[in-house]
């Protein structure tokens, strides 16, 4: 499976975008990383352009909201088909928030999984099984 990852907006943390890129490639993703500091519209276009199954977005310095309330209104704008798994994960917001609140934001915001705070390989095996799960 293909997937587009990258950390959204100003965020500069490289260390973290590099061992998700790892981590999903040890489990056999082919991964087409955008780095860090990625507008959406950046997101969606590789998305396209490599014919992606899922677009992981990651941000650890809290500010993700602000760069991606957006999401559902650019989707519409671009012929993604409703197939690609939208993916958010890290630290997602400023200060303190529980992921009972900030998981249905993210969502309306046109993300299917949310991780707030959650251990990567964690996040990872419910991504597996979802994908397996539209698979079957």
């Amino acid at each position: 499976m293909r997937v587009v990852t990258g950390v959204v907006g100003n965020d500069v943390h490289v260390v973290a975008n590099r061992l998700i890129d790892i981590s999903l490639k040890e489990r056999g993703f082919e991964v087409f990383n955008l780095g860090v500091n990625t507008y959406l519209e950046e997101f969606l276009d590789a998305v396209i352009e490599t014919d992606a199954d899922i677009l992981l977005i990651s941000s650890l310095n809290g500010e993700a909201e602000g760069w991606c309330r957006d999401l559902a209104i650019l989707k519409s704008g671009y012929d993604i088909d409703e197939r690609v798994l939208f993916v958010i994960g890290g630290n997602l917001t400023v200060g303190e928030m529980s992921a009972e609140e900030l998981i249905p934001r993210y969502e309306a915001y046109g993300f299917d999984l949310v991780f707030h705070q959650v251990d990567l390989n964690e996040g990872l095996d419910i991504l597996e099984n979802r994908m397996r799960e539209r698979l079957r």
